[in-house]
């Protein structure tokens, strides 16, 4: 991975040179603006509004605006030359629990590199020491041009580095909260944690990004020349909720749905499987979604019923055919035994009359 900065991280009197690559990557999927009528594409081009000239990219500096809209030139040696320990250095400040942190204030997201072989050693220390205390460490560093806040903590053997916001950087909540005269009764809360426990965990490294993967089917299709799959649209009739019968419902739905899925090959086709709708199924019904875990059943109710009336005709069949069969039999055998008998009887010789001489 390539670094996107290079310094050293203090640790006290201990100097561990450190390299900066990202953690993260984005995988959305991005657009370019076009001309409808031609399509051609459509770009930006930075302007000087003194003469209306473009500019090119070598000529840009850096100004600020003052109040009265003066612009002021910041020139990079003016950013340079403040007095500034944290150019270069991850400065640590401080070890704290990590509950401590504010997930709000979490930003991007960085791994640290030891940088050289010396740099090995210090930084296995720190690693270890984290990893010992059960802390994370907080520090300043400066990167893009300005002071930032972070927090240090170990990701399997390697030092990550979140960036934090400041705290003057978050927002109160204020008026965020719904009315306070809705009231929840205990039911409904009893309700919510049986639903609660009924869904349990997830494997966060099953979770996809079905929107992502249905854009990228589209594109696809476009180019392919085929005709884009459409999702049915949904009724957006408003719908009055009773919020008990929804919990109620969702926990019957939770616990059937985790009884389909465990479920082995062998059960009966009879026993009740529920049927989970995911993301996907609503974006027209591609497969291969993680959300589809229930085992589906394609025979319904009518067709069970109509399989055991079947199987109990053919089984009254069966009998009968088995009971005329044996009366042939017997018939067969008593026929056979008269035959015998006549043949016999037929067959037997006469006694010879003796004549006198």
């Amino acid at each position: 991975m390539r670094s996107i900065w290079n310094g050293a991280i203090s640790f006290g009197l201990v100097s561990i040179p450190v390299k900066l690559v990202n953690a993260t990557e984005n995988h959305s999927v991005s657009f370019r603006q076009i001309h409808l009528t031609d399509g051609g594409r459509v770009r930006y081009r930075k302007v000087c509004e003194l003469d209306g000239e473009e500019v090119p990219a070598a000529e840009i500096g850096k100004a600020y605006e003052d109040a009265d809209g003066s612009m002021i030139p910041i020139t990079d040696e003016d950013l340079g030359s403040l007095p500034l320990p944290t150019a270069r250095t991850i400065e640590i400040v401080a070890f704290v629990p990590a509950d401590s942190i504010d997930p709000l204030q979490m930003d991007a997201a960085y791994y640290l590199s030891a940088n050289g072989v010396p740099a090995a050693k210090p930084y296995i220390l720190l690693r270890e020491a984290l990893k010992r205390s059960r802390k994370v460490a907080v520090a300043k560093y400066a990167l893009r041009g300005r002071e930032r806040l972070g927090m240090l903590r170990v990701v399997d053997d390697v030092i990550a580095m979140h960036g934090l916001l400041w705290p003057d950087e978050i927002r109160a909540p204020e008026r965020v909260a719904p009315d306070a005269g809705a009231k929840v009764r205990d039911a409904e809360l009893d309700l919510a944690d049986a639903l609660m426990a009924t869904l349990g965990e997830v494997d966060m490294d099953s979770l996809r990004d079905d929107y992502r993967e249905a854009v990228e089917e589209l594109v696809a299709a476009k180019i392919s020349g085929e005709v884009p799959r459409r999702a049915e649209p949904e009724d957006s009739g408003a719908k009055v909720l009773d919020l008990v019968a929804a919990l109620e419902s969702s926990v019957r739905a939770a616990k059937e749905a985790r009884a389909g899925g465990a479920r082995g090959e062998g059960d009966s086709e009879d026993a009740p499987v529920a049927k989970v709708t995911s993301m996907a199924d609503h974006k027209g019904g591609r497969s291969g979604s993680p959300a589809s875990g229930a085992k589906k059943s394609t025979a319904g109710p009518g067709r069970t019923t109509a399989k055991k009336t079947a199987a109990s005709r053919s089984a009254a069949s069966g009998a009968t055919a088995k009971k005329s069969a044996a009366k042939k039999a017997a018939a067969k055998k008593t026929t056979g035994k008269k035959t015998t008998a006549k043949k016999r009887t037929g067959t037997k010789s006469t006694p010879r009359r003796r004549t006198s001489a």
